[in-house]
């Protein structure tokens, strides 16, 4: 039986869940990838090292192991590569020649879920989608497969036994109790609980302020990061500068945020028949939740984004997984779903009043407008955050409302380019600014001499176009005047490990294609494409 994520949402007002859904199939054994190399040699690649840097090259890049030993110039663009400059090959180097090609460090999404009995799709088909669009570290938000499940594909990936993105695991907060958290000192014995067993972080939706305050402390108490999603349930008593005073290090999605900004109320304008238990007036209402809120530039506005600033509070926006509600007809039919949607996926994107984000009942223009004002509003903010020193990072929350996992990350790229940000900070918010979040910035989000070799290869220009970053590539007419699809990424190394993401996406398009076949032939939501039966 399918589980939503609302009733998660209506048991944190105490704790979490105490049960887990039921945990996919596991990531089997890798066969795929080569390496780490004694030394491996990246050659004639232009440098976009993730720090706000502009692209700088040709350049050799020199990986011994799982790390970048060095960065060497050789040469200037539209000359002959410089051979005397070059790093000299010692037998057994592994060379890649990848002259005109683009190196990025590994993308870090902050806000990636395996999925579980609700999706009912296999790791694997997450894990190399992910590592097939350049993402090479994920922070899993909940851990609702079970800690335990989650640790033990942190572990094989740390040893790159299977093919998938370096997994930092947090757990949603009270998950695994015996009996409800109720107070203070119950939730900070969990709290170091869930660290003793190996945790990196906790997520919250919501709970009473004295329990909120005293598992954040524990938190901080113990290293762990946090994240929050504001359900509306808890937002009214406990909002976005609650949590940043109290400690949280980020926020998901946006909720809690424009209450924080009210000015002309205290509650947000609820219709009186509105029903939380309602996917449909969930989302609906959510769109119409920014235009409540202070306007941009007034000084409640500006007060609120300068503290969150000044406490160092990060912004995890997954603009992506919201972009159905003001656009269902492109999230539906978006290119990627002929190939790659898993038929039990796209059966759990369907409408329906008992899944999680199927809330298209009755979607209709007037609430994608409000939407579409919404994202205008959301985005303003996220602009003037990053402005004014803000941190904004990148997470997409895939799995969900028509969004599929590696897609829909490379879409938010887009999207925070739609905000505002030049191509370089978004490559920024990807990679360092996430690896900041995180406290992993010494090893990864970067590229520099000690760094973990996590990076990204591909043949064109992101910063142009970050469609090409998509695995199925870019749409355009070619010299001779015919319809051509160009881009996608060439490897991700993750480790030290090198990945043709040609072969992942194969591998992902075999596992679609034996489920649809396992599906049989008839009209069912399974195959692709649906319509329903009626007038």
């Amino acid at each position: 039986m399918r589980r939503r994520l609302v009733h998660l949402a209506v048991l944190s007002l105490v704790f979490l869940c105490q049960a887990t859904w039921a945990a996919p199939q596991a990531v089997p054994d890798r066969v795929r990838g080569e390496g780490p190399f004694a030394r491996l040699v990246l050659r004639g690649v232009t440098v976009i090292n993730g720090e706000g840097a502009p692209p700088v090259g040709p350049m050799d890049v020199v990986i011994e192991g799982n790390r970048i030993a060095s960065l060497q110039g050789v040469g200037f663009p539209g000359l002959p590569i410089e051979e005397a400059d070059r790093p000299p090959l010692r037998e057994g180097d592994r060379v890649l020649d990848l002259e005109g090609h683009y190196l990025l460090p590994g993308f870090v999404d902050l806000h990636a879920h395996f999925g579980g009995d609700e999706q009912g799709v296999p790791a694997e088909y997450p894990a190399k989608l992910w590592l097939a669009h350049g993402i090479t570290t994920i922070r899993e938000p909940g851990s609702f497969n079970g800690l335990e499940w989650v640790l033990a594909h942190q572990r094989r990936s740390e040893r790159n036994e299977i093919a998938a993105p370096r997994i930092v695991p947090y757990v949603g907060f009270g998950q695994g109790a015996e009996s409800p958290l109720l107070t203070p000192d119950e939730a900070r014995a969990w709290v170091r609980d869930i660290a003793r067993r190996g945790a990196k972080g906790i997520k919250f939706f919501g709970a009473p302020p004295d329990i909120m305050r005293a598992a954040l402390d524990e938190a901080g108490k113990q290293g762990l990061g946090s994240a929050m999603h504001h359900a509306q349930l808890d937002v009214a008593s406990w909002n976005v500068l609650d949590s940043a005073r109290a400690g949280l290090t980020t926020m998901e999605h946006w909720y809690g945020l424009p209450e924080a900004l009210f000015e002309q109320r205290a509650i947000q304008d609820y219709p009186p028949d509105y029903n939380y238990g309602d996917e449909q007036h969930r989302f609906g209402q959510a769109g119409r939740l920014w235009s409540q809120a202070a306007a941009p530039g007034s000084a409640k506005w500006n007060e609120v984004r300068d503290e969150l600033i000044g406490l160092g509070f990060t912004l995890n926006p997954t603009l992506t997984i919201y972009e159905a509600s003001r656009d269902l007809m492109r999230e539906m039919n978006a290119d990627w779903h002929a190939d790659y949607a898993h038929p039990a996926l796209w059966a759990y994107f369907q409408p329906s009043r008992a899944a999680h984000g199927s809330y298209w009942f009755d979607w209709t223009t007037a609430d994608e407008i409000a939407w579409k004002e919404n994202f205008r509003l959301w985005m303003q903010f996220l602009e003037d955050y990053k402005n004014h020193g803000g941190r904004v990072t990148l997470g997409s929350d895939a799995g969900y409302i028509w969004k599929l996992y590696g897609f829909g990350y490379l879409r938010a790229m887009e999207l925070l380019q739609e905000a505002g940000f030049h191509p370089l900070e978004v490559l920024r918010a990807a990679t360092l600014y996430g690896a900041e979040a995180l406290g992993m910035d010494s090893q990864i989000g970067s590229i520099r001499p000690g760094k973990l070799a996590d990076l990204v290869v591909t043949a064109h220009n992101p910063l142009e176009n970050f469609k090409v970053l998509y695995g199925t590539g870019h749409f355009r007419l070619d010299g001779d005047n015919r319809p051509a699809r160009q881009g996608g990424v060439r490897y991700t190394i993750k480790d030290g490990v090198v990945y043709d993401a040609s072969e992942l996406l194969e591998d992902v398009r075999r596992i679609v294609r034996e489920a649809r076949d396992a599906a049989g032939p008839g009209p069912h939501p399974e195959r692709l494409p649906y319509i329903p039966e009626g007038p």
